[in-house]
């Protein structure tokens, strides 16, 4: 009979964050990306609309948080072996090509803008900010409890922290709109946003292709994997080593192992006291090694640079 291996994927930040105050965070979220649009079209500001368009990115974010968390707690199973978790980062992913989607339309609007400038009501501008920052404020704080380990939800943090700043940002141009009828302030307001939100995408996407494809985590150097497989008495070499990440937090490791000496039964031993220190020293919780001696291991198709020797 088959068995499914793997482990129940949770993100690390969970204990912290309960699913009701996630959703909590999505309601106001929405009420408010409605109220800033409204506000925004009443006013006549490109700056509020923009803001709004983020906060709608930030509700949309923390929905897929909840729902990626609850994916991720799913036990593995027979179709996937390794569990749920990595659908944490598929979330990851979305959010951050929301953000860069929405950052560049910004951009297209605020320059149409230039070419029409519109009037714009400077204290509906004012208010609707002011209330968004509250709001940003209370869900960042919210969700700040549960960014420090999950990519996932550090995304959807960083959504809000961005979106409190452009708050801020359109209020400073619905004052100057109302002291000195600088309605371009709007605007320059609205290429900022778009620019933060940019860099924000940027920053986070290549992290998370790379999770995606099963790349070396970022915290694991390849080099001292190797070096420290092939210090421990009685291996002679290592070929075909495999490091990838099981969602986020969870690690993984296949290698082929050439023993110098002692039998296959010593292996065992062997074997043991390796994966508890890969566990220790590298996080590495899920690890398959393979052995033979030298003379019966076939390594000739092994790629130069799977072996430190």
């Amino acid at each position: 009979m088959a068995h499914a291996h793997g482990h129940a994927g949770h993100s690390h930040g969970e204990e912290n964050l309960s699913d009701r105050q996630l959703v909590f965070a999505v309601a106001i979220n929405v009420l408010l990306t409605l109220a800033q649009i409204i506000g925004g079209i009443v006013s006549g500001s490109l700056a509020l609309i923009a803001d709004a368009l983020h906060n709608f990115s930030d509700a949309a974010s923390l929905g897929l948080a909840w729902f990626a968390r609850r994916m991720g707690r799913r036990p593995a199973d027979k179709l996937m072996t390794f569990g749920y978790a990595q659908g944490e980062v598929v979330a990851a992913l979305i959010n951050l090509t929301t953000l860069l989607i929405i950052g560049f339309y910004l951009i297209v609007e605020a320059v149409n803008r230039f070419a029409e400038p519109q009037p714009v009501e400077g204290w509906t501008v004012i208010w609707v900010a002011g209330i968004a920052l509250i709001i940003d404020l209370v869900t960042a704080f919210i969700v700040y409890r549960g960014a420090h380990d999950s990519i996932n939800m550090k995304a959807a943090f960083l959504h809000n922290v961005s979106d409190a700043l452009a708050s801020v940002g359109v209020i400073v141009a619905g004052v100057l709109i109302l002291l000195y009828d600088l309605t371009i302030a709007d605007l320059v307001i609205t290429l900022i946003i778009a620019g933060y939100v940019i860099w924000q995408g940027v920053t986070l996407l290549p992290r998370t292709v790379r999770l995606l494809m099963g790349a070396v985590p970022d915290e694991l150097e390849f080099d001292r994997i190797v070096a420290f497989l092939e210090s421990q008495q009685g291996i002679e070499s290592v070929h075909h080593v495999h490091i990838w990440n099981l969602g986020e937090h969870h690690r993984a490791l296949e290698t082929h192992i050439v023993l110098s000496s002692g039998s296959l039964d010593d292996f065992e031993t062997l074997k043991m006291s390796v994966k508890e220190q890969l566990a220790q020293r590298f996080e590495i919780a899920h690890a398959t090694l393979e052995a033979c001696k030298a003379h019966d291991c076939n390594t000739d198709l092994v790629p130069p640079h799977h072996s430190s020797r």
